[in-house]
């Protein structure tokens, strides 16, 4: 009877997590919208999204292995749907160089590194145990290492004592997402489902914990002017304040920090990606 109720509560579990993992999977799709719409990367990055192709599709070959694990190939088959419609999509509008580098990065992660795990863990392991211990291990740990990836954020958020780069709700739904697996892990006696996602637990709360310490705080740091970076060596002119001044510094600001927001929303959205 107990375990009839632990099937069950796995099962909510696992379509729990299914849910919140799809929602942020979608969390890039503004990025890409702007993307499309100025037909231009404009310079952001694709390791994010080749990396998470990767994740999707090395559990995705270990819920293969493992029997009964179809909410493990559900989520990690529309994740490798998604991601490699982000990735066509910056192939698209991607400069020459840039498309290249992730010509590149496909090559290693998704054929290369993948296909050896694939064919060696085919091959050279024969007990079906054996083999899916190995993949096994090898999904906890590249876990692991992807769950780390939020610490470039908080170390961010610490030093500018700025919380308008990391979204609460963006902190919350990993969250989620990290407790639901943690659970279906647990329920269904999987320690490398459930192990990682209490890394990534520690960190969701870690992130909404400097959020409400941060929260009230605004700290934009602009650029530092140096006289040898001005032309020719002159030194800009400095207007006298007018009525008019303070206008024009509010303005300034605002267009600084579009700048400086523009790539920590880009970082935040990285680490988001990297996250599932």
């Amino acid at each position: 009877m107990a375990t009839i109720h632990a099937v069950h509560l796995a099962f909510v579990f696992g379509l729990l997590g299914n849910i919140v993992s799809f929602l942020v999977y979608l969390a890039p799709l503004p990025t890409f919208s702007r993307i499309c719409k100025k037909k231009s990367t404009e310079g952001f990055q694709s390791l994010p999204y080749s990396v998470a192709l990767f994740s999707a599709m090395l559990t995705l070959y270990y819920g293969y292995l493992k029997n009964r694990a179809i909410m493990l190939i559900t989520i990690n088959s529309i994740g490798c749907a998604i991601e490699s419609i982000y990735l066509i999509i910056f192939m698209i509008y991607a400069p020459g160089r840039a498309r290249i580098y992730t010509a590149k990065l496909l090559a290693f992660f998704n054929l290369g590194l993948f296909g050896m795990i694939v064919l060696c863990t085919s091959l050279l392991i024969k007990q079906s145990y054996l083999r899916l211990t190995v993949v096994g291990w090898m999904c906890a740990i590249f876990s692991v290492c992807v769950f780390a990836a939020p610490l470039s954020i908080m170390r961010l958020v610490i030093k500018t004592k700025s919380v308008e780069f990391m979204p609460f709700s963006l902190s919350f739904f990993l969250t989620i997402c990290a407790t639901m697996w943690f659970s279906y892990g647990l329920l269904i006696d999987d320690f490398y489902v459930a192990t990682p996602n209490i890394l990534g637990f520690t960190f969701g709360i870690a992130q909404m914990i400097l959020y409400i310490i941060y929260k009230d705080k605004k700290n934009v740091v602009l650029p530092e002017f140096k006289v040898e970076d001005a032309p020719n060596g002159t030194i800009p002119s400095i207007e006298l304040c007018t009525d008019e001044t303070p206008g024009k510094l509010n303005a300034m600001n605002q267009t600084q920090e579009s700048k400086i927001g523009k790539g920590i929303d880009d970082a935040t959205t990285e680490a988001a990606e990297l996250n599932v």
